[in-house]
C-alpha cells in the first residue's frame, strides 16, 4: 500500500441504485470498501492509476478506486476533484 497515511475529504457520500443492489447480492456494505477508498486502498487498479490517485490526492484531482464484489461484480468509488461528492457506482452507470 503505502507508508504516508493518504487524508482527503469524501464530501457527500451517494451510491447509485445499481451499486446498492449489487452490494446487497454479494452480501457487502458500501461502509466497508467506501473506508478502503478513504484509506488510499484503491483495490483492483492498476500501477499507473494508483500513481495518478497518489498524485490526484496531493493536487485535488479526482480520485478513483475499483473493487472486485464477492460475486464478481465491479463497483467503483469516485471522489470528485473539488471533494464536495464521492460516489460509489457500477461502471456501466458511469
Amino acid at each position: 500500500m503505502h507508508d504516508t497515511p493518504i487524508t482527503f475529504t469524501l464530501g457527500n457520500v451517494v451510491v447509485t441504485p445499481g451499486a446498492l443492489t449489487a452490494l446487497a447480492a454479494s452480501g457487502q456494505h458500501y461502509l466497508t470498501l467506501l473506508s478502503r477508498h478513504a484509506r488510499g486502498d484503491w483495490g483492483d487498479i492498476c500501477a499507473q492509476d494508483r500513481e495518478e490517485n497518489a498524485r490526484s490526492v496531493r493536487e485535488g484531482n479526482r480520485l478513483l478506486s475499483a473493487y472486485t464484489l464477492r460475486n464478481g461484480q465491479r463497483l467503483w468509488i469516485i471522489t470528485e476533484s473539488d471533494r464536495s461528492v464521492t460516489t460509489i457506482l457500477l461502471p456501466q452507470e458511469y
